[in-house]
């Protein structure tokens, strides 16, 4: 029996995979797995039971915790915070924590929900790790300097007070974090198409993709 198609979609954070994600999920009639959301969920269960998201204990007892059958807590409008992002950078780190999320996200490849015809899998180590032999693989990624103006925008945009200082500092503590970790660091995968967005909107970054995807990776164009 034929396996769904799977596009694995990597790259750092505020490079836009995640928009484009989404929109190629919609596109292709796709199921959509935001995996970064895992790891929020997982960073801020560990910070709601006064933990440290850092200590490899709690946050793996957190990530045994998340299954499937308990997902709407993805829904939570907490994830979407800061502090749910630095917790998330944390508890990737944690080996444990990967391991045990690992077999959440290849079910959901594997057997897309809502019978849906493929998935598409955003996050740091999907062509890597999680998805290696995807059907297609894209690394989106963009200068630190547009990232950092994106993120801002993002926060003001949510009526959060930053200075520019201050995000680019944490963007650029967060790239060392996510490309220096011992397990899954955020690489691009060999076969992954690099999309970098730094000059590109979001209509550009979407046509640019559906383009790789069609002429490098053979997938047939779905519904406008």
């Amino acid at each position: 029996m034929k396996t769904p198609p799977v596009i694995a979609i990597d790259g750092p954070s505020a490079s836009g995979k995640g928009t484009l994600a989404r929109r190629l999920a919609r596109h292709f009639g796709f199921a959509y797995l935001d995996t970064g959301l895992l790891y929020r969920a997982v960073g801020l269960a560990v910070l709601r039971q006064g933990g440290d998201p850092g200590d490899a204990d709690q946050a793996a007892a957190a990530a045994v915790a998340l299954t499937p059958a308990n997902a709407g807590a993805l829904d939570d409008p907490a994830l979407r915070g800061d502090q749910a992002a630095q917790a998330a950078s944390r508890v990737a780190a944690v080996p444990a924590v990967r391991a045990a999320l690992k077999a959440f996200q290849q079910s959901f490849a594997a057997a897309p929900p809502a019978g849906a015809g493929g998935a598409v899998l955003d996050g740091r180590d999907i062509g890597t790790v999680i998805c290696p032999g995807a059907d297609a693989k894209l690394f989106v990624t963009a200068s630190l300097a547009v990232r950092t103006q994106r993120r801002l925008d993002e926060l003001r945009g949510r009526g959060v007070a930053v200075e520019p200082a201050a995000v680019l500092a944490d963007m650029t503590e967060r790239d060392a974090r996510d490309s220096q970790r011992s397990v899954a660091p955020l690489v691009a995968a060999a076969d992954a198409v690099v999309l970098d967005t730094s000059m590109l909107d979001a209509e550009q970054a979407f046509a640019a993709a559906l383009d790789q995807l069609s002429r490098r990776f053979g997938l047939a164009a779905g519904p406008a």
